[in-house]
């Protein structure tokens, strides 16, 4: 009996919301689309429990400012099938957009979560998916010579997950939330050679740019001793990633060189970039035809490959245009791209406000969550995808819902009581055991908003 109780102990609401998040954020880079698995596993169970009266939906401002502005989103992309009559054809490419659908429903259960376990729950996830990823990457590089795709099992997809793991460490270093400071510079150190094994060059500029954002949002911390010790710290590592990925950076970017010689010079759309540049101009001349809706979200391949033979006399084939809102346009129109706009818009904004006002340093992290992703899916996505890969949208939204909670929202009472029985069979609360109505109710300390 005791045994039953301790496994029971182990599978509460607030203990599952805990292996979850660590899924969560560990798996993206490590394991791949375990991370779809997790996430969109989770959106159906809560779903199950929301139905069943055990969840109810946590709302507010900003959790439901971004809930119209994903679910527009998706709006546009059914609209655009039924515009194109090939709403059936597209059923199977529509399915996906289920994943944006369990933002709001994801939102009221994780929301359960206690701010500062969550905060370390996605510092140390990080920095543990920053090791596993440096050893992928290290094994793929020096064992197979090839660029290193981690867990994901595609070189641009591990970089842009990696990237938002090591910035998670990097802001846990420098907010002062976690202690492990010399670990989380490290993990990052160590995400940060990974992401140069790829040989992304994109997202090695998201990288630098998200970066500096964390450094700005936390620029009061870095004063005197603390600014004198980031910038060595920096140095350090500017040194290191010189050293052991210089021969490395130095090849992506001859072979950048090359590639724009063949192209400005003789026309040549066989290498990276040239492909990159015929499948714009083809995705303009799509566009165009179908401004307003599009041609719906099961066109593209076939698009791309009328393009590639009829154009360019070549023949290619791409499941997108290697730019994100460029895909968008094709696929949902104007209306697509404008309601795909102001999803980063809304979130944009839900975080500069948070940062503006709020001097907590548990709702700034939220809101730094938001903008590192902001910033790293808008430079990635420039060549390469925004959304609509399953690893890339799994980790969008955890990071939005797990970002806009901490930033704005408030913790959610558990409908039901975790109670434990003892001996003399009368109810006693848990210890992990969510807040009580009145306790949920009771305003949170006053901030500078």
């Amino acid at each position: 009996m005791n045994r039953l109780s301790s496994i029971r102990q182990q599978f509460t609401p607030s203990r599952i919301n805990i292996y979850f998040s660590v899924a969560c954020f560990f798996s993206p880079p490590v394991l791949g689309s375990v991370v779809s698995f997790v996430f969109n596993g989770g959106g159906l169970w809560s779903v199950l429990l929301i139905a069943s009266g055990k969840r109810r939906f946590n709302v507010d401002r900003a959790m439901m400012a971004l809930t119209i502005a994903i679910y527009a989103y998706c709006a546009s992309n059914v609209l655009a099938s039924i515009a194109n009559g090939a709403i059936v054809n597209d059923a199977r490419h529509l399915v996906p957009l289920v994943t944006f659908l369990f933002f709001p429903i994801s939102y009221s259960t994780w929301s359960i979560s206690q701010k500062t376990m969550l905060v370390r729950i996605i510092v140390l996830a990080s920095m543990a998916a920053c090791f596993g990823a440096l050893l992928l990457a290290v094994y793929q590089q020096y064992r197979f010579d090839m660029r290193a795709e981690g867990g994901a099992g595609n070189a641009i997809v591990f970089a842009e997950v990696l990237c938002l793991a090591v910035l998670m460490c990097g802001a846990g270093a420098v907010s002062g939330l976690e202690k492990y400071r010399i670990a989380l510079i490290c993990a990052a150190l160590g995400g940060t050679i990974a992401i140069i094994y790829s040989g992304t060059r994109i997202v090695w500029l998201a990288l630098l740019i998200a970066g500096i954002a964390i450094l700005l949002i936390n620029q009061q911390r870095l004063k005197g001793r603390n600014a004198a010790r980031i910038l060595l710290l920096l140095a350090a590592i500017a040194v290191a990633i010189a050293i052991l990925g210089f021969q490395t950076i130095a090849g992506r970017i001859e072979f950048l060189h090359s590639d724009w010689d063949a192209l400005a010079a003789h026309g040549d759309h066989t290498t990276a970039l040239g492909s990159r540049v015929a499948l714009w101009d083809i995705g303009l001349k799509a566009f165009r035809e179908r401004p307003l809706f599009g041609h719906g979200v099961g066109a593209t391949s076939s698009l791309i490959k009328q393009g590639f033979q009829e154009q360019f006399g070549m023949d290619e084939g791409f499941s997108h245009f290697h730019n994100g809102f460029l895909t968008t346009l094709v696929q949902a129109g104007i209306l697509g791209a404008l309601t795909l706009a102001a999803i980063f818009v809304v979130a944009a904004r839900n975080a500069a406000l948070v940062l503006r006002d709020s001097a907590d340093p548990i709702e700034r992290f939220g809101a730094t969550m938001i903008v590192v992703l902001v910033i790293t899916y808008l430079t990635a996505g420039m060549t390469g995808i925004l959304i609509g890969h399953d690893i890339l949208d799994s980790v969008f939204m955890v990071f939005l819902v797990s970002g806009t909670y901490l930033a704005s929202g408030r913790q959610a009472a558990l409908v039901e009581a975790e109670t434990t029985l003892p001996a003399n069979g009368q109810a006693v609360p848990s210890m992990t055991e969510a807040p009580s109505k009145t306790e949920a109710l009771t305003p949170p300390p006053a901030t500078t908003r």
